[in-house]
């Protein structure tokens, strides 16, 4: 795939973020996977970002990220980009983007490194080594102890011209507009905040068209038409969306860590399209808080 569609895709469009599935046992299940990657691509999205953080990157074996991608480049066959995860320790962030090249991945997610808190030089050379070892084109996720300041992305894209995006998880709308000014349309941004739903007005404010959305999972109709209005500058949907889903769901979100991908798998179950539950050390939500995101659910659809 030319890698102006590829950037084309970051920039405009809805970017969907599946869940992964597992089954009563916790084991991967390749099949209602496969499925619910074609249900994803069925609903006008621009792109698939698979075995992400709400497709819990952080607990899956190797074996199961080869199944993923494979399964999800055949899937999608090329109507999409099909964007997968690496991340870790360099040493297994080239294990998954060797992998993800041999699939025919489109594109690599590079989380920041987990555990230990990071210097931004260290950091800078982590995301050079991945980069600079794979043929894919990159997105950094500015994200937990892998933050880096504008002065150090810029390094990173004079560095690695296979660097061509960047997804904040920060929030940080000043540091985000300072990098966005300084480096410019060298890299695409995208929003990338839990339920970044929740702050795209401000996004939109500073040139970032487009985010990832957890919500998609069990809300795509009410996510697209979010995006749309949003997009047309249509100001009453908007808040009329945010104020009766988004915000009630941020709010359920925030009583208990994890909960930005234990309560989308929760309402994969409500809407009859289950992937299980998560893995340790991500616990699912209280029946309470189940019947409460239903409650969310039904005044919203």
């Amino acid at each position: 795939m030319e890698l102006s569609k590829i950037k084309s895709s970051l920039e405009n469009g809805l970017l969907s973020f599946p869940i992964t599935d597992f089954d009563d046992k916790g084991e991967f299940n390749a099949t209602t996977f496969a499925d619910r990657v074609e249900w994803f691509v069925g609903h006008d999205v621009s792109s698939v970002f698979v075995a992400g953080g709400t497709g819990e990157f952080f607990s899956l074996s190797v074996e199961e990220y080869e199944q993923i991608v494979n399964i999800s480049v055949r899937v999608v066959a090329d109507r999409v980009p099909v964007i997968a995860s690496a991340g870790r320790s360099i040493v297994e962030a080239n294990v998954f983007t060797k992998i993800a090249e041999k699939a025919g991945i489109h594109g690599i997610l590079l989380f920041p490194p987990y555990l230990t808190e990071c210097p931004k030089d260290g950091v800078l050379e982590y995301a050079k080594a991945i980069m600079q070892n794979t043929s894919l084109p990159v997105i950094y996720y500015n994200r937990g102890n892998g933050v880096l300041t504008t002065e150090y992305i810029q390094k990173l894209a004079d560095a690695c011209p296979n660097f061509i995006g960047l997804k904040d998880g920060t929030g940080n709308i000043q540091d985000l507009n300072d990098i966005i000014k300084t480096v410019g349309n060298r890299l695409s941004y995208i929003g990338g905040v839990p339920t970044a739903e929740i702050i795209a007005e401000a996004y939109l404010s500073i040139g970032v068209n487009t985010y990832s959305s957890a919500a998609f999972n069990f809300v795509p109709e009410l996510a697209n038409k979010f995006y749309k209005a949003l997009r047309a500058g249509d100001k009453e949907t908007v808040k009329e969306i945010t104020q009766k889903f988004y915000i009630p769901l941020v709010r359920l979100r925030g009583k208990k860590n994890g909960y930005a991908v234990s309560l989308i798998k929760a309402g994969a179950k409500l809407i009859g399209r289950s992937a299980g539950d998560v893995r340790p050390p991500l616990s699912m939500p209280s029946d309470a808080e189940v019947a409460e995101l239903q409650d969310i659910i039904n005044q919203n659809i």
